[in-house]
């Protein structure tokens, strides 16, 4: 019976491994498309959310299946309900990724911004944050877990400076405060991304470490 509740675990680790990849994905053509004026990898972007949606219902279903039918304790019982966040938190990151695809569709009936502004940076960032989030869950790698964690400071930065650069260029130019606020908008949803990749890996580190640090408790790490 053991045997069969490990291969349960890895088929719903590998579904969330596919999940990831997904999110990750949704992140780069939901970037470019805002960065190249492309609605068709907007689109796109839409089409993959149906196939994150499908398989988070079905992680979710086979988790409480499992919770049912085992009744798992301890720290069979804390994976399990470590992945059913993990999926919620990756559920939420392709949300965001179709908020950016949208606003990118939306941008395309207006002139450029000509603002310099580091989205391509910030986005890199975050997909890189959710594939080790992920890899750190799957390879029980704490260490890892605390590196993306520290990686949340840095989006956080660029998130701050593609504001004040905005609020300048609005200032400046007010014909460009629409264009401007919804740029304002997809960094914010980037650094939300980074926040969903920070929420994996402090579960992560309660898992293997025992240790809480939520809100970046100072003596957590």
């Amino acid at each position: 019976m053991e045997r069969h509740f490990d291969e349960e675990l890895n088929q719903l680790k590998q579904k969330l491994l596919k999940m990831a990849d997904w999110a990750q994905e949704m992140i780069g053509l939901a970037v470019k498309s805002l960065t190249d004026r492309d609605e068709k990898l907007a689109k796109e972007v839409l089409e993959i959310e149906q196939k994150v949606n499908h398989i988070e219902v079905e992680i979710e279903e086979e988790v409480l299946k499992l919770l049912a039918l085992r009744q798992p304790a301890a720290r069979d019982l804390r994976l399990l309900t470590a992945i059913l966040k993990i999926n919620n938190d990756l559920e939420r990151v392709a949300d965001q990724a179709c908020n950016v695809a949208e606003t990118a569709m939306y941008l395309l009936k207006e002139p450029p911004l000509k603002a310099k502004v580091d989205i391509p940076n910030m986005a890199r960032l975050a997909q890189g944050m959710i594939r080790d989030s992920i890899q750190s869950f799957v390879h029980h790698d704490p260490a890892l877990a605390h590196k993306v964690c520290e990686q949340d400071d840095e989006v956080d930065r660029i998130n701050e400076q593609i504001f004040r650069v905005l609020l300048t260029y609005m200032m400046e130019d007010p014909k460009s405060i629409t264009r401007s606020v919804d740029f304002i908008l997809v960094s914010r949803n980037l650094e939300r991304i980074a926040d969903h990749a920070t929420n994996i890996c402090e579960d992560v580190v309660f898992i293997e470490e025992g240790k809480n640090i939520k809100h970046h408790i100072q003596g957590g790490v």
